[in-house]
This record gives structure tokens, sequence and C-alpha cells, in this order.
């Protein structure tokens, strides 16, 4: 069984891990002092050689990002921080924050460094006050340290942190759409080319990282980037943190080497419910097509997932067991999508209110096994028709859960609503015998 890899997570047992003082008692900034002595060509070379990849869910390296900024243009860079974490199942990057703020702020620090960028933006979600309150506690502290600010570690090298607090919209997870946000306008996804490395905060050359992320950097400088790329797979590297939730035995984070099998995870945290067994589950949060039991075996990485037939994500396992019924879930997953929905695009804002009201007239057990057809024929107008991915994140676990549970969609019909419903089905007799 893979071992389990604690490095973010490794002092969250301590009850100062959140300090200054906690963090700098395991070497806390010693990583962002290494780096202002190399150059910054040099820490993206490193970060790219280590093959860390964005923790966002995309995948996408992390080095080459960097790389895209360009040099020399005598223009201000930005390095803005994704913490508008909202996926329904996703919990990684706020335990990190609560837990240990200054591994983000540490990375934050090289990052930007490495980028050129003198300002930095952490945009985080308005909901979590105790977790906006640490972070920006610790943003403070880091000031007084002297490792903010003005010739930050005595280096010459200027850096302005601001936290941001949103006013939470689903939508501006989106990079795009968190920059029109930060910037003052309605959060909405914005029209691409350009990019953000070219015209992105501003319309300056600004890279857009998760918390995960930025948050892995020190490490890779403290380290090395073999020290990095010796765990996970061939072409997933690294350690990363897995959110297990729902009908486990003990749920939270597990941080782990990329390629662990959610077969190697329960085991470590107690298995399915006593009494109870694994139905569905997703592999990195609603948005991504559902697996079954028979996927226990599936790497968790990046090609892995894929290959199966699903992404990986954010790494939230949601579990569920036999007692769930698959037609509620979908459908409270699609109403959030539904409500999420920025309008900017006619597939995702008619879709989804279409994609509502056919779910929930087949969860009632209303209309036919037409409907079916009809829910597949939406989601392929939507998916790849919509102006970001929130459109393509709504009809995934309704293609999925339709492939591999279409019988108890049509038994819903037959039953006159959900068959795990004892009530449901007497009702729908009583209405068959006229009583």
């Amino acid at each position: 069984m893979t071992q389990l890899t604690p490095v973010l997570s490794a002092h969250w047992d301590e009850k100062d891990s959140f300090t200054i003082a906690g963090y700098k008692r395991h070497g806390g900034y010693d990583a962002a002092a290494k780096a202002l002595k190399m150059e910054p060509d040099a820490v993206i070379q490193l970060v790219k050689d280590s093959g860390l990849r964005g923790r966002g869910g995309a995948g996408f390296p992390t080095g080459m990002k960097w790389g895209f900024i360009p040099q020399g243009d005598n223009k201000d860079h930005y390095l803005v921080v994704n913490a508008d974490e909202s996926e329904p199942g996703t919990c990684k990057d706020m335990p990190l924050l609560l837990a240990n703020p200054h591994v983000l702020i540490e990375g934050c620090i090289i990052a930007s460094y490495a980028i050129r960028a003198k300002y930095a933006f952490i945009y985080i979600r308005g909901e979590v006050t105790h977790v906006v309150r640490r972070v920006q506690q610790a943003i403070d502290d880091a000031y007084a340290a002297g490792h903010l600010g003005k010739n930050i570690f005595g280096s010459g090298v200027d850096l302005e942190l601001v936290l941001h607090v949103g006013a939470g919209a689903y939508i501006c997870g989106e990079e795009t759409a968190l920059l029109d946000s930060l910037e003052g306008f309605r959060g909405q996804p914005r029209l691409r080319p350009p990019f953000p490395a070219i015209a992105g905060l501003y319309a300056r050359p600004t890279v857009v990282n998760n918390v995960e992320s930025i948050a892995s950097v020190p490490a890779i400088i403290a380290h090395g980037a073999e020290w990095f790329s010796s765990m996970g797979t061939e072409k997933s590297k690294g350690m990363t943190l897995y959110s297990l939730s729902g009908h486990v035995t003990n749920p939270g984070q597990f941080e782990a080497p990329l390629g662990i099998t959610l077969r190697e995870l329960l085991e470590i945290s107690g298995g399915v419910r006593a009494g109870h067994q694994l139905k569905f589950w997703t592999p990195g949060g609603s948005s991504t097509p559902i697996f079954t039991s028979a996927h226990l075996d599936t790497p968790l990485d990046y090609e892995g997932v894929s290959a199966a037939g699903s992404m990986l994500g954010t790494k939230a396992l949601q579990i569920f067991d036999e007692t769930t019924c698959i037609v509620r879930a979908v459908l409270r997953w699609t109403e959030f999508y539904k409500h999420e929905s920025c309008g900017k695009c006619t597939p995702c804002r008619e879709g989804t209110w279409w994609l509502v009201q056919i779910l929930r007239d087949l969860e009632s057990g209303k209309g036919s096994e037409a409907d079916l057809e009809k829910l597949l024929d939406l989601c392929d107008n939507i998916m790849g028709r919509s102006f970001c991915a929130l459109g393509d994140g709504a009809t995934s676990p309704i293609t999925s859960s339709i492939n591999y549970f279409r019988e108890e969609y049509i038994a819903h019909l037959t039953h006159g609503g959900c068959p795990l419903d004892p009530h449901a089905a007497t009702v729908f007799a009583s209405a068959k015998a006229g009583v």
C-alpha cells in the first residue's frame, strides 16, 4: 500500500501551526530567502524540472505557466492566487489556509520573484470568514517580520500582498472571471485570447495559480526538483491533497503521491461506513464524470483518471454508498450549476435551466424514458459550446450517471419516484389502483 507523504500537512496537528512562530520552527521562510539569492529564471527552471502541475483542476505545468510571462516589457506583472474554492465536494485549500497560511505566503514571495511581480493578490471566498481572518493575520505578521513590503529579506526585492475577499460566486473560480471581479467588475469569463499571461489583471501580464500549487513551491525550493519528482507517477509528479468526504469511516485530507488509488485511500481511512457498500464516487468534484466500484484501482493521477473516462480535477473524492439515490444526487448538483451560471452564454444559461426541469420530473417519477435521450441531447448541445467550463462541468455527472445507472433512472418512472423511498412506491401503487 502506498504510504501517505505529509509535506503541506506535516504539522497541521500542532496547535500553533498557523502562526509565524510555528511555521518558522520548521524552517519556514528559509526557502524564500534561498530563492531570492537565485536568478529568477533559475527559480522558474527549478519548478519546471520538478514537474509540478497546477493543483486547481486543469493540471497545467506550473513552471511553464510562469515562463509564459514576457520579460523586459517594462510592464507591471501580477501574481494572483485563486482561493475561491467552491466546487461541490472540494475542501483542500480552506483547510490548508486554516492550518498553515504562511506556506502560501512564502510561495507567493517565491513565485512573484520568479515572474518579476511586485504585487500579488489572494482572491478568497467571502463566506469563509474564519479563514479570511487567519490569512489576513498571517499577512500582517509577515509584513511585521519584514518578509513582505520593501526590501524583503534585505534582498532589495519588493512585494506587496493583498487579500481580496470575493462575494461568493462560483464562476469567480474561473481565472478570467476572477480577474474581472478583482478589477471591480461583475465576475464573468473573458474571451481568450488574449490570455492572462499577456493581458491579465489590469491588462498586464498575470499568473493565476491555485492555492495548493503556490503552497507546494517552498518545499520544492528547499528540497530540490529531484526530491519532488521522486514522488508520483511518470507524468504526474509530487504529492497532493486528496479530500475524502461522504460515506466514509474517517473523512478528511490525505496527502499522498499522485497515482494512489481510492482502494488504498479507503484502507487508510477505514473504508466505506460500516454495513454499507460503495455505489459511486467523484474523482475530482461534482463537475467530473462519476466513477463506480469498478474504478477502485484507477490510479488517481491526471493520465490514469483521464484514461478511465473522467478528470482528476480538484481531487475531491466524494463517496456515496447504496443508500444514495443517483438521480437525486445529480439533480442537486445540477441545481447548483443552474444557480451559479453567470448567464453570459446561452448554452449554459438556458441549458442548465432545462436540465434541472427534466431531472426534477425524472426524480419525482414523471415523464418518460424518452426524457433520458432529451437530457443527453441537451448535454451534447452544452458540452464544448459554453463560454467557460461551467457548462461542461454541469453535463458531466448527468451523462456519466446515465451511462452507469440508466436502470435506476427508469426505475424512478416505474415506481413513481425514487425506488429507494418505500413511501414513493406505496403512493404510486395506490394511484395506479385508483385508491
